[in-house]
């Protein structure tokens, strides 16, 4: 039988956007790395629209104007509105709106999007701590420096509230991650002894909104982060679509919480065109397609299953079972999976998936 009560049990026979009517989908590490489009996606995005699905773009990153997101997004082959787009930074703008008043002094830090986004929602920007700020709104900037940071640290401490548009502690890249907004937020934080109030992903706020603007009714959060994407998703009661594209891999998915858990796995983006396979669990065994896990003490044994269905095309289905067996014995909390392999093909999975084996 299969146990959808645990997420990716499920699955589904009918691709993601005949199913599900708006993807909001994250951009860092889902839509492109750095400048350049993940391969394949454009094309997969061209793909799901023209099966009715339709698309919205929800991105922690707050340097950039929504403007400037989908002209980016349009250059890559992704046609875009400003009105597609939902930064943190006007998440951030809306709150500090909301619990200070229009035209209220606020000191921005980070790129141009924050500033721009500040000033959009009627509040006040100034650029000193002396100029008398009640809030300071960090968000990430490819050039923010010491100067920027110690202003903040200035403000925070003569009063001023520190509001961080995001917590990410790494943003993905060519070269792998490097540090995010989360990172600068700690430096600030740390010097003042005060945490920030945290307005973007996984808080509901920016999903929320682009619901509101899409009208969804099923809507599908696409994310490749566990923290931000998956547990917002899932605090906005929307199905999570987990991308591997980003900064999230295997070992870290295995051992995410009950919130983090995603509904859905890809190797990127085209996984909003296939179907997503089940995971059928009988007597302390979980298979998926070709593969199979067994229960070995306290490890889990992943081996071919030569009686099951063929792999499929992403070759998931391995880490699907494996995901679904070890959530299974985790219902209430996250934890590192032991996992060891029964023949040559298991090895070189796991191998691939960095799981060791």
């Amino acid at each position: 039988m299969t146990t959808p009560q645990v997420p990716l049990a499920g699955g589904t026979a009918v691709a993601p956007c005949r199913v599900y009517d708006v993807a909001l989908l994250d951009l860092d590490g889902v839509v492109y790395v750095g400048p350049e489009a993940v391969p394949g996606v454009p094309g997969a995005l061209a793909a799901a629209r023209a099966a009715g699905m339709r698309l919205g773009f929800v991105t922690n990153n707050a340097s950039r104007t929504p403007e400037e997101v989908a002209a980016h997004l349009t250059d890559l082959a992704v046609p875009a509105a400003p009105t597609d787009v939902i930064t943190s930074s006007q998440a951030a703008a809306t709150v500090v709106a909301q619990r200070l008043g229009a035209g209220a002094r606020v000191l921005p830090v980070g790129g141009p999007g924050v500033a721009a986004a500040l000033r959009a929602a009627g509040l006040t920007v100034v650029s000193r701590a002396e100029d008398g700020p009640r809030a300071v709104v960090q968000g990430y900037g490819r050039d923010v420096g010491w100067t920027e940071l110690a202003e903040a640290v200035v403000a925070v401490r003569g009063g001023a509230e520190h509001v961080a548009t995001n917590a990410d502690a790494t943003i993905p890249s060519a070269r792998g991650p490097l540090p995010g907004n989360g990172a600068l937020v700690g430096v600030v934080s740390g010097v003042t002894g005060r945490p920030p109030l945290v307005t973007g992903k996984p808080d509901p706020a920016m999903h929320a909104e682009c619901l509101r603007r899409t009208a969804a009714r099923r809507p599908l959060v696409v994310g490749d982060r566990l923290d931000t994407d998956v547990e917002g998703g899932r605090r906005a009661a929307a199905a999570t679509l987990l991308v591997l594209s980003g900064v999230t891999d295997p070992a870290t998915l295995l051992a995410a919480g009950p919130r983090r858990r995603p509904d859905l796995l890809a190797p990127d983006a085209g996984g909003l065109l296939t179907g997503h396979p089940p995971v059928v669990a009988e007597a302390g065994t979980w298979r998926c397609g070709e593969w199979v896990v067994r229960a070995d003490g306290g490890r889990l044994r992943l081996g071919r299953d030569a009686t099951g269905a063929a792999e499929g095309a992403d070759g998931l289905d391995g880490l699907r079972a494996l995901c679904v067996a070890h959530w299974a014995g985790q219902p209430g909390a996250g934890a590192p999976a032991q996992v060891t392999a029964a023949d040559e093909a298991a090895a070189a999975a796991l191998g691939r998936w960095g799981l060791g084996g």
